[in-house]
């Protein structure tokens, strides 16, 4: 595998409609966990195997398993409960969790389905967790006194997760924190949180965060202690490569670049995604550019996420191929 240009996922896929009815059934009592666990382990082989069709280089596993990506976590945790229904935008609503009693880990959330999905490919398949701010941040606290304390403690949930997926053969580990750039005057335990999670974890430390005021907390996002940040670019014209171009410590990351707009149902013309990731090109070299959504493809169908990342990496290939880069993805 190249290591210039690779192509990726954020890591929801859309949930196939036999899913979707499944889950459902389970909720109201008319279908069982194993019943449900199958059919989720079903979607995962076929996100797996379109993310192999398409030439992806390092996979996600979809996330058939979660519903939400804070409830998911908060539902395993014995000091967390599930409330009521809130919105979060447009005609969204979910369950916000509730923080009722000191947060401690649990045993392993992620690992069995992680490594069920890497066991059906040779490439890697990323480990995706909810990062620890954004675990507090969207869920009510009932307990803690201070918001910090709150976070910390999330935090050494997530780092034990986290390195329970390292021992299974993770190689890669996103901790995705979109609610980061919500609150600039936090953004210093933003990043102390995050240091707990990946601090000398043994694998490749990812954190992807999207659609915030980035201008006003940029130095601080470059200086989070990950080695890649994973952002949208697509859905904002490309501007967050001029805060990069900007950074005045230089910015020494590797970056993960979202190419194609999630929250758009038509697929971008290949065109448009080259001209998208030669302009990431002006601002750091192929060895340091990932290609990718925006974010998350969980918003879209099947067909049109297919599409998307159809584009993607037709997109690569012919910019690798004009610049004569050597590999393909």
């Amino acid at each position: 595998m190249s290591n210039a240009l690779l192509t990726t996922s954020v890591g929801s896929f859309p949930k196939p409609a036999y899913l979707q009815q499944a889950r459902n059934q389970h909720a109201a009592g008319r279908l069982s966990r194993e019943e449900l666990a199958e059919l989720e382990r079903r979607a995962t082989r076929e996100v797996i195997a379109l993310q192999e069709e398409l030439g992806i280089d390092i996979l996600v596993h979809g996330e058939m398993e979660r519903g939400d990506m804070v409830a998911f976590f908060a539902e395993q945790l014995d000091s967390m409960k599930i409330g009521g229904l809130v919105r979060s935008y447009g005609n969204r609503y979910y369950h916000k969790p509730v923080i009722t009693g000191k947060l401690r880990w649990p045993g392993a959330m992620t690992v069995e389905m992680w490594r069920f999905a890497q066991g059906l490919t040779d490439k890697p398949v990323k480990g995706v967790l909810t990062g620890p701010y954004t675990m507090v941040d969207w869920s009510f606290d009932e307990y803690y006194d201070s918001r910090r304390e709150a976070v910390l403690d999330m935090a050494r949930v997530v780092r034990r997760e986290a390195e329970e997926l390292v021992k299974a053969g993770a190689r890669f580990v996103q901790v995705d924190e979109p609610a980061a750039s919500t609150r600039p005057e936090e953004m210093e335990l933003v990043s102390e949180a995050l240091g707990i999670v990946t601090q000398g974890l043994g694998a490749k430390t990812i954190t992807h965060i999207c659609y915030g005021d980035f201008a006003r907390v940029f130095h601080q996002i470059a200086n989070l202690p990950v080695d890649q940040l994973d952002l949208e670019m697509a859905n904002s014209d490309y501007d967050l490569l001029h805060l990069i171009r900007q950074h005045k410590d230089g910015f020494h990351k590797e970056l993960a670049m979202g190419v194609v707009d999630v929250h758009s149902h038509a697929a971008e013309t290949v065109e448009e995604v080259k001209a998208g990731i030669k302009k990431g090109l002006e601002v750091l070299p192929p060895e340091r550019l990932y290609i990718d959504p925006d974010c998350g493809l969980k918003t879209r169908t099947w067909q049109e996420a297919e599409a998307k990342l159809r584009v993607m990496v037709q997109a690569v290939r012919e910019v690798k191929q004009e610049l004569g880069l050597n590999g393909h993805p």
